[in-house]
């Protein structure tokens, strides 16, 4: 394919998914897509390779969905299928690796021809369970799980499945709207390249596929080669547990223009919702070598191909069956940072310090004056690390991208006011260039007594490490009424509690001169 006829379809194609994701933003109904943009939309080939993902969908989607739509092909094979169906799931394993992660996708059929899936993954405001939190022992207390199921068959919804999950969480209107968003996109996405294949006379997608593939995949396996061969380790503890961290250990192997992975050593995997499933370790380890390596080549399935990753079966990375794991971004988000450390001894020109990320969440489940379940979820970031170049940036998620929740949408959507919101200065780590200042977020609750609080917060006790000489980051607090709490409980709130997040600086880069 010439390079003017490639570059023409690849660009028209971003557009198309673009152009579903800004979509499903105006049409959804929960603060977690429409301010904090958790989700992801991607068009894959017919057999679940990824061709695109649209350009502010989130990093760890990029190896997780196109997982789930090949997981779909092996429940309902290719000749199973036919125009109008949307499958749909949020396995933990063959998913994002957490039941609050609704997947969908939708095969798309040219002249009678499955030729791609429009696919989307997005945060659900609630999948029923026990409200979000690390406490959870196994999966079954987490919430619904839906199997791999059709969502729409031949156009007609499943009322039944409808119904089912309106039942099991505690605000259906939310779900389910967003969940039409979801569908809608792909509908729109579908669309979409029925008229590329049309005005460009194509009659599938595999010589495109392979074109995008291949190049993506040379490119980064170029890089890869320009990095001597070696073995390079690195470990990092977490928070953890309130009786003990977590170990997290890596051996990245450089060889010819293919780079492996393996986590053993790791710590194993424990009866809290902290575990982190392989397919998103997978997807962490992927990302975090493409911006080290290749931050510029496009995101889809060709630049995964010369990664492998391996990680021993019942640890806290690859858990199995029933392991709990809606928590699992705090031991998740790590691995980038893992990875950096390995690779700072022999590119330490092209890796970021760590930031104070995991990003932090706050899961509020209540009752409004009416009696009814209301269920919120709001993101807020710490500092990120610093780089061989320039200082870390203040209060941005890293190595996710999502937004931070805007106070007016907190006060328009729940029984909460923000008090403030600033950035607590110098809690960056000094060096060379200092690591991001994480932030103060303080709110005040104004609903009916006992109602459920969880966080998800890490780096109370483990501060981002600095790099190349760096100093670390200051660790962050969370504190009801004043008095520090146990960031890994669930607690409940009385009208006019306070609550004050404080998100964890990044590490410095270099040493100070």
């Amino acid at each position: 394919m010439d390079p003017i006829t490639l570059e023409t379809l690849w660009t028209r194609m971003i557009s198309i998914v673009d152009e579903g994701a800004a979509a499903m933003l105006r049409s959804s109904f929960s603060t977690v897509v429409r301010d904090s943009y958790d989700f992801s939309v991607i068009i894959t080939d017919r057999t679940g390779n990824s061709l695109v993902q649209a350009t502010d969908s989130l990093p760890s989607f990029i190896g997780t969905l196109p997982r789930t739509v090949r997981a779909f092909l092996k429940e309902y094979p290719a000749n199973t299928l036919k125009p109008g169906d949307v499958l749909i799931t949020n396995d933990m394993y063959d998913g994002t690796g957490h039941l609050p992660d609704i997947s969908v996708a939708r095969p798309i059929f040219y002249k009678g021809e499955l030729i791609a899936f429009a696919a989307s993954t997005a945060h659900a405001p609630d999948i029923g369970g026990k409200i979000r939190s690390p406490e959870p022992r196994e999966i079954f207390e987490e919430g619904l799980q839906i199997p791999m199921l059709k969502l729409f068959s031949g156009g007609q919804m499943d009322q039944t499945l409808r119904a089912f999950l309106r039942k099991n969480v505690r605000v259906p209107d939310l779900v389910e709207g967003d969940l039409a968003a979801q569908t809608s996109t792909l509908e729109l996405i579908e669309r979409g390249i029925h008229s590329l294949m049309a005005q460009y006379h194509l009659q599938d997608l595999k010589e495109l596929s392979h074109e995008i593939r291949t190049r993506a995949e040379n490119a980064l396996a170029t890089a890869i080669a320009a990095v001597p061969d070696g073995s390079y380790s690195a470990e990092m503890e977490t928070d953890g547990l309130t009786d003990s961290p977590i170990t997290l250990r890596v051996k990245v192997t450089i060889k010819g223009n293919e780079v492996s992975l393996d986590f053993a050593g790791s710590s194993q995997q424990v009866p809290k919702a902290i575990n982190c499933a392989y397919c998103y370790t997978l997807s962490m380890s992927a990302y975090a070598i493409k911006c080290a390596l290749a931050p510029d080549i496009p995101n889809n399935e060709g630049f995964v191909t010369p990664i492998s990753v391996e990680a021993p079966e019942r640890s806290i990375v690859n858990p199995v069956f029933p392991a709990s794991g809606g928590s699992r971004v705090l031991i998740g988000h790590y691995i980038p940072s893992l990875i950096f450390q390995a690779l700072a001894e022999v590119i330490p020109e092209r890796v970021l310090a760590a930031s104070g990320s995991p990003i932090w969440c706050l899961n509020l489940a209540s009752l409004d004056s009416q009696g009814r379940p209301q269920a919120n979820l709001f993101f807020f970031n710490g500092g990120m690390g610093a780089a061989s170049s320039r200082d870390g940036i203040h209060c941005m998620s890293w190595p996710g991208n999502i937004s931070a929740t805007p106070s007016e949408a907190i006060d328009q959507t729940a029984p909460l006011h923000v008090v403030h919101k600033k950035i607590i200065r110098g809690s960056g780590g000094a060096g060379r260039y200092r690591g991001g200042d994480g932030q103060s977020i303080m709110f005040e609750y104004s609903g009916n007594d006992g109602a459920a609080i969880s966080f998800l917060s890490e780096r109370t006790t483990q501060p981002a490490p600095g790099i190349q000489g760096g100093l670390p980051g200051n660790v962050g607090y969370l504190r009801i009424n004043g008095k520090d709490v146990d960031p890994k409980s669930q607690h409940i709130l009385k009208q006019g509690d306070r609550i004050e997040m404080g998100t964890p600086g990044g590490g410095g880069y270099g040493h100070a001169s």
